[in-house]
């Protein structure tokens, strides 16, 4: 965009909505809605564009009060009936992990949404819900409250599902739920989010994720559509005591990652020896482009930042296409002595 004048109003919309932080932010996206007037873009494009604007508005400012607080994710059928197991399940898992201090967000429709609202109760409860003309309305848990916002396209509603969550559980679905679960765990595997525990539940005697598991590993790791160690993704149970130990196993010592250039910081809660650092470069080598698994302080990058620099970090050469093992390497750290004192 070259003219002087669009640069000059935009300037000017930045001085009268009063922003002091992140105006290079802004200032893209008020150039970029100043594009599209000039691309002469369809009508229907633009309805999307100013649509989705709005929803993540509205969510953003949702979360915004509930920032630092753990949120776990719940997927499910909404088909499910509230004499089903599966619904008590999921309303079991739901108050463990409110109970816990955990926010519990569904997708704030009936079924197992329903189910997740009920467990986690009107204060830990949050939802996302769907503008569908055959779905019900939020439950009353959520209807009229702060914490639900009404989406109409699905892709602003499972980002906001899953940006503002650090730990998911997974119950029977279908293709909705599918959906989901394929996109976390494609999210994951290609480092597009953060690590996070994805627990896939059922119910004692259930084969829905079991039989799911048969054809990952056998339709989709024997081919190499997937790799060997990606199974390390996702937990698979059928105990609501298990879901809840694997979500808080998963944050006892790995706090956060952060990319700096080409290696790979891992901030912890807990500082390791010198000795099971050496034995996790040795036992996780092969997650390594070169080098080894070190400790080190804040790299500048992060000391710039500000980032976390109270905490006790690794850092490696990672090959990103090996997101499961670095699962596995998370797993081994929060299972180390030093952080189990």
């Amino acid at each position: 965009m070259t003219d002087p004048r669009v640069q000059d109003l935009v300037q000017d919309l930045l001085e009268a909505s009063g922003a002091t932080a992140n105006r290079d932010v802004l200032r893209d996206i008020l150039r970029t809605a100043a594009g599209l007037a000039s691309d002469d873009a369809d009508r229907l494009d633009l309805k999307i564009t100013a649509a989705a604007l709005k929803e993540m508005r509205a969510a953003f400012a949702m979360f915004e009060p509930l920032k630092g607080s753990p949120k776990v994710t719940i997927f499910g059928s909404a088909r499910t009936r509230t004499d089903d197991p599966l619904y008590d399940q999921a309303r079991r898992l739901a108050k463990r992990l409110a109970d816990a201090g955990w926010f519990v967000i569904t997708g704030a429709g009936p079924g197992i949404m329903q189910a997740g609202a009920e467990g986690a109760g009107p204060e830990r409860a949050i939802g996302i819900s769907i503008r569908l003309p055959f779905e019900e309305a939020p439950s009353d848990i959520l209807a009229g409250g702060e914490r639900v916002v009404a989406m109409k396209y699905f892709f602003t509603r499972k980002l906001m599902l899953i940006k503002e969550s650090s730990a998911f559980v997974c119950l029977p679905g279908g293709f909705g739920t599918q959906d989901e679960t394929f996109e976390l765990l494609t999210l994951l595997q290609t480092g597009k989010a953060q690590p996070a525990p994805i627990v896939l539940l059922d119910v004692p005697g259930g084969t829905y994720w079991t039989h799911w598991v048969e054809y990952v590993e056998h339709d989709l790791m024997t081919k190499g559509l997937v790799s060997p160690d990606d199974h390390e993704l996702y937990c698979v149970t059928d105990d609501v005591d298990e879901a809840v130990a694997e979500v808080q196993r998963f944050w006892h010592s790995y706090h956060s990652i952060r990319w700096v250039g080409d290696r790979l910081v891992i901030r912890l809660r807990y500082e390791p020896t010198a000795e099971e650092v050496a034995a996790l470069g040795e036992q996780f080598s092969d997650l390594l482009l070169e080098g080894t698994i070190e400790a080190a302080e804040p790299l500048p990058a992060e000391v710039a930042d500000r980032d976390e620099l109270e905490l006790p970090r690794l850092v490696m050469r990672y090959d990103a296409r090996r997101a499961g093992r670095l699962r596995g390497l998370i797993d081994a750290v929060n299972q180390l002595p030093s952080a189990n004192r």
